[in-house]
């Protein structure tokens, strides 16, 4: 029996590149990401990292105000932009059916960690921090209560496919019929536990990170939220092919071969129905680290031996962790449905490693052609794979 399509319809993102849509689409044409630069966190040592600028305003409503921390206010900006259309879906289809399905890596560690630096006498009254604000699996029951939706809500955590896996996640709900829209996405917020985390295991970069560079020296972590709306109406991108695979190489690194890796982007191709031909576009996982970089250069070279444009967005945002399959789906998402939309261009030093192969990395201004579809790629710790194809 052949499956329902599901649809995309709209977007709300907030990172280092900007608080909406509007403005990230502006900052990648540019070029510069506002947020991308030095922190300071714990107050001691630093890092490079990706910062969300915005002032963050939008506080959990008053039921919710023990959710509130840095990693919600996040997810509430994101979901604000589609707040309009999440309406719209309830009214057609009651709240009952409309779910929730999130990743997230952090949740509100941060919040916990801020907690700890603020000294309390006993006896003295409530904590001004509740668990509830880092419980890891919170992220989704706190975006459905905020939006007053009864269907299924549940967050995915597996490192760095966890939002990517969200998407797979919730296509089955629609074509299963459980629900008939749901809120896909992901959220991480800055904390010194993953930044600091990253560097014991000597995968950081103190610069900016550089892609697939002979330079390449790690990555930077970042912080941002992404949401989509998503149903089986038809709207302006299918999802087309969704390809999942877990090697379990190793609890870090990943498989050398990047045999896992190549098998999801070809199970996503096999999905969609379609050819390594039809992809135009795809956004690389591209973590700048030695062995991630390497792994997925062998395999895009076997997947597409006769090249496809791609680009690796982290040193716009930073790895967001768990909010990186969303994110990165959303800038691909972006180029396929906005008119004239410029593709990302792969920001870093130029300077190709020799021992890898050469890929068809984005440099100069160029667009879709008419009728392409795009790939986003991500690869997380325990061997996780996830690749989504999105068509026009």
């Amino acid at each position: 029996m052949k499956m329902p399509a599901v649809y995309l319809h709209s977007l709300g993102m907030v990172n280092a590149l900007g608080a909406d849509t509007d403005a990230i689409v502006a900052a990648l044409a540019s070029g510069v990401s506002p947020g991308m630069g030095p922190v300071t966190l714990g107050g001691e040592g630093g890092a490079y990292a990706g910062r969300v600028q915005a002032a963050l305003e939008l506080a959990p409503p008053a039921p919710l105000a023990h959710y509130d921390c840095r990693n919600n206010r996040l997810l509430l900006a994101a979901l604000a932009q589609i707040e309009p259309e999440v309406r719209a879906a309830c009214a057609r289809y009651g709240a009952a059916r409309v779910g929730v399905i999130l990743g997230t890596s952090t949740s509100g560690i941060g919040a916990g960690e801020a907690a700890l630096g603020v000294p309390r006498e006993p006896g003295s009254g409530d904590a001004p921090f509740r668990y509830a604000q880092m419980e890891i699996g919170s992220a989704a029951p706190f975006a459905a209560a905020a939006l007053g939706l009864q269907g299924p809500a549940f967050t995915i955590s597996t490192a760095c496919t966890s939002s990517a896996k969200a998407f797979a996640a919730a296509r089955r709900l629609l074509q299963l019929g459980l629900c008939d829209a749901l809120v896909v996405g992901g959220v991480d917020s800055l904390c010194e536990l993953t930044v600091r985390g990253f560097a014991a295991l000597e995968s950081t970069s103190l610069a900016l990170t550089n892609p697939m560079s002979a330079n390449r020296a790690g990555i930077n972590i970042g912080e941002g939220a992404a949401v989509f709306l998503m149903s089986r109406d038809e709207g302006p991108a299918r999802l087309a092919g969704i390809g999942e695979t877990s090697d379990a190489h190793h609890i870090s690194a990943p498989d050398p071969s990047g045999a896992g890796g190549e098998q999801a982007l070809r199970a996503a191709l096999a999905d969609a129905g379609m050819t390594a031909r039809s992809i135009g576009y795809v956004n690389l996982h591209a973590t700048a680290t030695r062995k991630n970089d390497e792994m997925e250069a062998r395999l895009m070279a076997r997947v597409f031996p006769d090249g496809v444009a791609a680009s690796g967005t982290k040193p716009f945002t930073g790895h967001t962790l768990g909010a990186a399959g969303a994110t990165e789906l959303g800038f691909a998402w972006l180029s396929l449905v906005r008119e004239g939309a410029k593709l990302p261009r792969h920001l870093w030093d130029g300077l190709a490693d020799p021992a890898l192969p050469a890929l068809d990395l984005i440099e100069n201004e160029r667009r879709l052609t008419p009728g392409q579809a795009v790939m986003s790629n991500s690869f997380a710790f325990g061997g996780s794979n996830v690749s989504l194809v999105l068509a026009p």
